[in-house]
């Protein structure tokens, strides 16, 4: 039996980078996963296609997290499709990987730049975990996905590293929270990691971020998604409070 067979997630942002390789990983291992996306439709039914093609399926949801209304909206949809699927309506894996990073220094950062970055880094997954604890199943897993960045100092970081270092912070205040209920809340730091909007494609720059890597390479996706299986797992279940570097040694 695979490892995540009768579970359902949820995986925000999946419509492509990271969030995709997450979504189709997990359904790998057994998940009913639902996607994620905020207008990219097409990407994420390639998404979608991509998981059944491999003999998983899942859902798609759409709901822009960079509105404050964003996270009610997604949490609503979410519990309309449990509700055709279980009875109580319960999912079992939250991972909030949505987010976006705009790079400036603090001279260049406008209120609005400001306001953007931390609703859809920080706030959106905040009040998203709350909406939906009550349809995460006890013994449920609460994945956040932050960034090395939140430990290091990058000057064009300045409102970036902040949301992700309170990402990180809220998944070990809600780890003891939640305890109780048998719910795992861990935080994963990506290093730099190579997508279609992070495409490190400048030869001067991949070089240097390449050796600063104790394993000598970038990252793709299909290198964070595996760490957050395992946390999803049964086998990752006594790790709660944690948050997990997945950078290759990045800077050590």
């Amino acid at each position: 039996m695979k490892p995540l067979a009768d579970r359902i997630a949820l995986v925000t942002g999946a419509s492509r980078g990271i969030g995709r390789a997450i979504a189709v990983r997990l359904a790998q291992d057994g998940a009913l996963v639902g996607i994620h996306y905020r207008a990219e439709r097409d990407k994420a039914e390639q998404t979608l296609d991509d998981i059944r093609a491999a003999g998983g399926d899942g859902f798609l949801i759409a709901a822009d997290l960079a509105d404050p209304a964003g996270a009610t909206q997604l949490s609503e949809a979410l519990i309309a499709e449990l509700r055709a699927r279980r009875d109580p309506p319960q999912f079992d894996i939250l991972v909030n990987n949505a987010g976006i990073d705009d790079r400036k220094t603090i001279e260049q950062v406008t209120e609005a730049d400001f306001d953007r970055m931390l609703q859809i880094n920080f706030k959106s997954p905040f009040f998203l975990i709350q909406k939906l604890l009550p349809v995460i199943a006890d013994g449920g897993r609460i994945i956040n996905i932050s960034s090395m960045a939140s430990r290091l100092s990058f000057p064009t970081m300045p409102v970036y590293a902040p949301t992700k270092a309170a990402l990180s912070t809220l998944s070990r205040v809600l780890a003891a929270h939640l305890g109780p209920r048998g719910i795992t809340v861990n935080a994963v730091l990506p290093g730099a990691t190579s997508t279609d909007l992070n495409p490190l494609s400048d030869p001067a720059r991949a070089a240097a971020v390449r050796d600063s890597v104790a394993l000598g390479r970038i990252a793709g996706p299909e290198d964070i998604a595996p760490v957050v299986a395992f946390l999803a797992s049964k086998e990752g279940g006594w790790i709660t409070g944690e948050t997990i570097e997945a950078s290759g040694g990045q800077r050590l």
